[in-house]
């Protein structure tokens, strides 16, 4: 089974997706991760994220890979656990900022077909239905509106003790949309056979629930 969830900025695509995952009994990677890592390794290492060239040599040598403990997806730059590291709002703009470049999103999307061409998968990202799997037995886009998504964000950052301005966390969830769906190189948007699941006025639950029943009408009728 290959399951595409693709969505926008702060869609909840990484929370709702493990949940999904975890009740189908089949494992979940979180792409976004992937270009998170990279980004990441680039700020850590001086390399302007500006310069495609110096980022695309970077990445031809830089070894992304995932593990899994408990069902959890731990990501990997060099051998390197950077899963707790590549959370931060700086680390969210580098990796859309290297997430334009050609040869980056090859080097990513090659490794994410090989992964899912391993064992049943659900993968979650920006391009997975329209380019890294684009005959999944389920494609979803996962949605909510600028406002709502920003608020989620906001209340999270506030939840950890970190200091936040609504206005700012918004402007940025917009920002990243425009250059998300205004990149070159595999834009974000929703596949023609995708189901549009809008989550702005559905719990954590409900939204869980409402892809969990697009998988099983899905798979059962073979559509």
């Amino acid at each position: 089974m290959k399951i595409a969830i693709d969505g926008p900025v702060g869609a909840g695509k990484s929370t709702i997706s493990d949940a999904v995952a975890k009740t189908l009994g089949i494992l979940h990677l979180d792409t976004g991760a992937m270009y998170r890592a990279v980004g990441l390794t680039c700020l850590r290492e001086g390399i302007d994220i500006d310069n495609e060239r110096a980022v695309a040599e970077r990445c031809r040598d830089l070894l992304i890979g995932v593990s899994y403990e408990n069902g959890a997806q731990r990501t990997l730059a060099d051998g390197d656990d950077v899963t707790g590291s590549i959370r931060t709002p700086e680390v969210s703009g580098a990796a859309s900022r290297v997430g334009t470049y050609a040869d980056v999103r090859k080097a990513m999307v090659a490794a994410q077909q090989r992964l899912a061409a391993e064992q049943d998968m659900l993968l979650d990202g920006r391009d997975i239905g329209t380019r890294v799997l684009p005959d999944a037995d389920v494609k979803i886009f996962l949605t909510a509106s600028a406002e709502e998504r920003a608020r989620r964000r906001w209340k999270e950052m506030l939840d950890k003790g970190e200091e936040a301005d609504y206005g700012e966390v918004l402007k940025a969830v917009k920002e990243r949309d425009a250059q998300d769906m205004g990149r070159e190189v595999d834009p974000l948007r929703c596949a023609d056979d995708a189901v549009t699941v809008d989550t702005t006025n559905l719990s954590f639950d409900e939204s869980v629930a409402a892809i969990l029943a697009i998988v099983r009408e899905r798979t059962a009728t073979g559509a």
